[in-house]
């Protein structure tokens, strides 16, 4: 059962989604693929603001209530306290083609330590040196030096990426992200991310279902 993952890095609900994506990855009868959307890339990126700030810790909080996940005080200062930066996804987004491009069976392992790095580290992956740090410090140098020089391969495969998801989004009527996809080609469907937040079990049978 093929399972593609709409994901995007500046996502909270998608950070929190985790520990179910580690379990559904583990299982034999599920091959997992990413397709980061550049939700928050392009027309969706802005500027962080006071009031933004305030907006996004106010669902920050929601989430942790209502999946345990830990948004860190660091995170809170650093990141979201850092006025004048922006909230863009493009970087993380070319960190993750880089790694599909260099190593594409750690794509899982960079999309955690991209969230981690912002989430509880405090780190600003709107940096593109800063992805380039991240990926280099997990074991990906080669990924970390394509984020570094930005070849004309990589931004390609970025906008093919960003093109492809969102074509998938356009025709699902998907509006926002966590969301997954099962089956391949003419025969995928739908599955709401909110499964995610909910019993293994219950969503494997979902996923059998769809």
């Amino acid at each position: 059962m093929r399972v593609t993952y709409l994901v995007d890095p500046l996502c909270g609900w998608c950070n929190d989604a985790g520990p179910a994506l580690e379990k559904l990855a583990r299982r034999d009868d599920v091959t997992l693929e990413f397709a980061p959307t550049g939700l928050f890339a392009g027309e969706g990126a802005r500027s962080m603001d006071a009031q933004f700030a305030a907006y996004a810790w106010q669902n920050d909080e929601r989430i942790a209530r209502l999946t345990g996940q830990p948004f860190s005080e660091v995170y809170r200062s650093r990141v979201l306290g850092k006025t004048g930066c922006m909230f863009d996804s493009a970087p993380a987004t070319l960190g993750l083609v880089a790694v599909r491009v260099t190593e594409p069976t750690r794509e899982f392992e960079a999309l955690k330590a991209i969230q981690r790095a912002r989430y509880v580290d405090g780190r600003d992956i709107g940096s593109l040196p800063e992805v380039g740090d991240i990926l280099r410090s997990i074991g990906l140098p080669a990924a970390a030096e394509r984020v570094r020089t930005l070849d004309d391969e990589l931004t390609q495969a970025y906008r093919r990426q960003i093109e492809a998801a969102r074509s998938e989004m356009q025709r699902f009527g998907i509006s926002g992200v966590p969301a997954l996809l099962v089956g391949d080609g003419t025969e995928r469907h739908l599955l709401r991310g909110n499964l995610l937040f909910g019993r293994l079990d219950l969503f494997v049978s979902q996923l059998q279902a769809a």
